[in-house]
């Protein structure tokens, strides 16, 4: 027999104010990154610009649900676009370790194939994505059925994406703890010499994707154990544990690669490698009769 009782969608009102803040604070730090994005042509970082516009369209959704309790397309949409958005930080945190190994070519130092390395982990993001999509949609069902159904479904999708960066922070943590005993050339010449608590080179670069990592790991462990106790569980019926364990977590790791933006590192190979031009002296005389001035070329 199915159960077709009405599934509360929120055990409170949803908090104006702190959704609305939430929104703008998230739109502050995305329209920086798009600016970071087009002045240093940072393809690789897209996936983490659609993660803050999926953050903006999530709190903004919340917001709106403020006024629109029992409105199923609304609770969706926040739900969805807030769940989803670290998996497109994780996405692009994936790329800039393969891009880090190949710029301090320690690529025999990576226990990953450089090649198999963003296909592997980016895969296991997507294969989270389309789990939790999946068990998001079927929670918007109008039975408490559907509801457990869709929790345990975006309990697997976060297990998978728990294992995912498990294994890229083992494989990281691995890279960094080789090329700290066996340094190539390009590593040695891109140490700052000065020291530094959070360093603008590499290891800068590493640490803040660590940091990254763990943060995203804490608020994939809380959304965890939130479905798994269920639709009136202590953690869901409290709206203080999202702002807490999720929304301020995640905009802590938009804030850090704002500041630690890995073009800051990586676009430097292009600068150092650049030779400069032959310099040809022209003689007075030369220049006089060509009516050209005397000119450095």
């Amino acid at each position: 027999m199915t159960n077709t009782d009405t599934v509360v969608l929120y055990q409170y009102t949803p908090n104006l104010v702190a959704a609305a803040l939430l929104a703008a604070l998230f739109g502050l730090s995305t329209i920086f990154h798009l600016f970071q994005r087009v002045k240093s042509h940072a393809q690789y970082f897209n996936p983490f610009i659609f993660g803050g516009i999926f953050e903006i369209i999530g709190y903004g959704a919340r917001a709106v649900s403020h006024f629109h309790q029992d409105s199923t397309t609304i609770y969706a949409m926040q739900s969805l676009f807030i769940r989803l958005a670290p998996i497109l930080f994780a996405a692009s945190i994936y790329r800039v370790l393969g891009r880090v190994i190949t710029f301090l070519h320690g690529e025999h130092l990576s226990y990953v194939s450089v090649r198999w390395m963003t296909r592997i982990f980016v895969g296991g993001d997507v294969l989270s994505f389309i789990i939790q999509a999946a068990g998001g949609g079927i929670m918007t069902g109008k039975s408490t059925s559907d509801e457990k159904i869709g929790s345990w479904i975006i309990v697997g999708g976060l297990c998978v994406q728990l294992l995912s960066f498990g294994a890229f922070l083992i494989t990281s943590l691995l890279f960094h703890w080789k090329i700290a005993q066996n340094p190539t050339p390009e590593s040695q010449q891109s140490k700052r010499t000065w020291p530094a608590l959070f360093p603008r080179d590499w290891r800068g670069l590493l640490f803040a994707c660590y940091c990254v990592s763990i943060l995203i790991l804490v608020r994939s462990i809380y959304r965890v154990a939130e479905f798994v106790q269920g639709n009136d569980g202590y953690l869901i019926s409290h709206e203080i544990f999202l702002y807490v364990f999720d929304a301020a977590l995640m905009f802590m790791v938009m804030l850090i690669m704002n500041v630690m933006h890995p073009s800051v590192v990586l676009q430097k190979k292009k600068v150092s490698n650049r030779e400069p031009k032959p310099v040809r002296w022209t003689s007075d005389s030369q220049a006089q009769s060509r009516d050209e001035p005397v000119e450095m070329v």
